[in-house]
């Protein structure tokens, strides 16, 4: 029966992740119960690390902004029925492709520069996820395997430019040159000064704007336009597609494209925003939680939003945790993001069959009633 029944939109999308993220926290709650601490002045903690002061919001956000890149890159590859694991990769080419325009384009003014910038890190990332694309739609290659390979080649990549090519003469870090003072991302505590609004400083830029109007595009993109249906039909079923005259693995490429172009965007936030250069592990492991994020989310841009504002939450919170409560390290804040991650992702369908089958007989008791 819970193969084929139709579980209502508000039970798919709003209580089925509800469930799964009270039950990580339960989890978590009794983790932080066997090293002796207090589960409720762990969450107050936490979320006032998160929400109680404007540093914090901006941190949150900050870290916000990232995960709906990264989500929303997964989200559009899960539509077309394929599994991105590639978004650590593509955003670090994609940070490459953002860094070179920056440094050899210097001369340009911000404006233009942030068109440009934004067109070499979506190129870049892009052409990144090109190849796993053409393999899996051409050859056969499954998508997983390939970007996950594709990780460790950008990885390896990444270190030798900046360790031989990108890294400033005299320097022993490997990163790249600072970008030009004017082609930095604003802040949007600056921004909000020149309107007269006092605001604390924190990391928090305009790429959380580009965020949300990636979240609109993408949309409209997936619900509202031919391509978008044809990569959800893709998704559904390919042999379907192909019968309705849809190329399934034209789509393949053009979703896996897209997708790579979405995950470079978090170069926007980190590398014109925030850090200013080309760092190593930039990404930090945004790409994976990306996974969750989209997961969680229920691939829908809003879904994604409310999803990385809670992981962004718990970036923010957790430092604050671990800095409050010395027993809490940092290892102890990923035990607890980690279990987040496992209940809502890869545990995200445990409470389906049941809660099917409770709606089911409630729906069969409201039918009889009905009928009676």
């Amino acid at each position: 029966m819970s193969n084929v029944v139709q579980l209502p939109r508000w039970i798919d999308v709003g209580a089925l992740p509800l469930l799964n993220l009270l039950l990580a926290l339960a989890v978590s709650a009794l983790v932080v119960l066997a090293i002796g601490e207090n589960p409720i002045e762990v969450v107050e903690i936490l979320l006032y690390g998160a929400f109680g002061y404007d540093e914090a919001w901006g941190y949150t956000l900050y870290y916000t902004t990232n995960f709906i890149f990264t989500g929303l890159s997964f989200a559009v590859a899960f539509h077309c029925g394929l599994f991105n694991i590639g978004a650590e990769g593509q955003a670090y080419v994609g940070g490459l492709g953002v860094t070179l325009a920056a440094l050899y384009l210097d001369f340009l003014p911000f404006p233009l520069m942030l068109v440009v910038g934004m067109m070499a890190a979506a190129i870049f990332g892009a052409a990144w996820a090109y190849i796993p694309a053409y393999l899996q739609a051409r050859r056969g290659s499954h998508i997983v395997i390939t970007t996950i390979m594709f990780n460790f080649i950008a990885s390896s990549l990444m270190v030798y430019l900046l360790v031989n090519v990108l890294r400033p003469q005299g320097s022993m870090t490997p990163e790249s040159e600072q970008i030009a003072e004017h082609l930095r991302l604003p802040f949007i505590h600056d921004m909000a000064a020149a309107f007269g609004i006092d605001m604390a400083s924190s990391p928090l830029n305009l790429s959380f704007v580009y965020a949300i109007a990636a979240s609109i595009l993408v949309w409209m993109f997936i619900w509202h336009t031919r391509w978008g249906y044809a990569i959800r039909t893709v998704g559904a079923n390919a042999v379907a597609a192909t019968y309705g005259g849809i190329d399934p693995g034209r789509y393949i490429i053009i979703a896996m494209m897209i997708s790579g172009a979405l995950a470079s965007f978090m170069a926007l936030n980190e590398v014109m925003g925030v850090q200013h250069r080309l760092l190593i592990d930039f990404t930090a492991g945004y790409g994976f939680v990306g996974i969750a994020v989209a997961l969680m989310g229920r691939n829908h841009p809003f879904g994604i939003f409310l999803a990385a504002l809670l992981f962004g939450m718990l970036y923010q919170g957790g430092a604050e945790l671990s800095f409050e409560i010395p027993t809490i390290s940092n290892d102890m804040v990923v035990v607890i993001q980690g279990l987040v991650i496992l209940f809502t992702g890869a545990m995200e369908h445990m409470f389906r069959p049941r809660v099917t089958k409770i709606y089911t007989a409630w729906r069969l008791r409201r039918d009889r009633m009905e009928a009676a």
